[in-house]
């Protein structure tokens, strides 16, 4: 429920809002919050509230896109992995041992700093190390069930191999691996928002929490709002989703 009001919100308030997203107003600059401002303005005397549930739809968006391409990748790559075996299978797990040894933060901001500032930057950036993780976790999973005997019957019956992983494998594993995404968005979603608050990420005047959080950062004696509202934005989603990946954890395991 938590995470459904942050997406409603990020949707729909700045449809309805009746501040623009970069709309300033020097005579309302730095107004603490109000009826009119319920997250006051910042410098340039834009809304808070309007631009922060605009920055709800930014994150979440490339936060969504960076995890579905994670997912794609990791998975995919788990999958050859452990279907196939053999050398295939080193080299992969190899090249995601050498990725998930590497300081998370700091190769982001490496592949950031190499292509430049941008949000889809960062999240390229991201998903570079974070299928790894997929591809390590899926290759486990489908170890333990390609000798099953819905498995052999399948090969029996002269499945191809991409037949056998997609459509017996595949919905086998599917479960864990699903848990597994929903309790990495939040993860990601701090990733991202902490590239982007070192200046890697989206940049102005796009609406991102991280951004607004590294905005806020000049005035944060005089306007302490400036990055309490944001951060509030972030550990509200971070919680919504870990909720969400709890409850699938708990369903999953119960259904098994």
């Amino acid at each position: 429920d938590l995470l459904t009001c942050m997406i409603v919100m990020a949707v729909a308030v700045p449809l309805v809002s009746p501040y623009g997203i970069a709309e300033t107003r020097s005579g309302e600059r730095l107004r603490e919050p109000e009826f009119a401002h319920p997250f006051g303005t910042d410098r340039l005397g834009r809304d808070q509230f309007t631009r922060a549930a605009a920055a709800g739809r930014t994150s979440l968006t490339a936060t969504f896109l960076a995890l579905a391409l994670s997912l794609t990748i990791g998975v995919g790559l788990g999958l050859l992995a452990g279907h196939a075996g053999g050398g295939i299978d080193m080299v992969v797990m190899r090249v995601a041992d050498v990725i998930m040894a590497l300081p998370t933060l700091v190769l982001g901001i490496v592949v950031a700093a190499l292509f430049g500032p941008a949000l889809l930057t960062v999240v390229i950036a991201t998903v570079s190390f974070w299928w790894a993780g997929y591809a390590r976790v899926t290759r486990t999973l489908v170890r333990q069930v390609r000798n099953e005997p819905f498995v052999e019957a399948s090969r029996a019956i002269g499945a191809t191999p991409w037949r056998i992983a997609t459509r017996e494998v595949l919905p086998h594993i599917w479960g864990p691996i699903i848990v597994m995404a929903a309790l990495d968005v939040g993860s990601l979603l701090m990733t991202l928002s902490g590239l982007s608050f070192l200046g890697l990420g989206a940049q102005p005047p796009t609406p991102e929490w991280g951004l607004m959080l590294a905005d806020g950062r000049a005035y944060f004696l005089d306007a302490p709002f400036l990055m309490f509202f944001p951060g509030l934005m972030i550990f509200l989603c971070v919680l919504g989703v870990n909720l969400l990946g709890t409850a699938l954890r708990q369903r999953i395991t119960t259904s098994v």
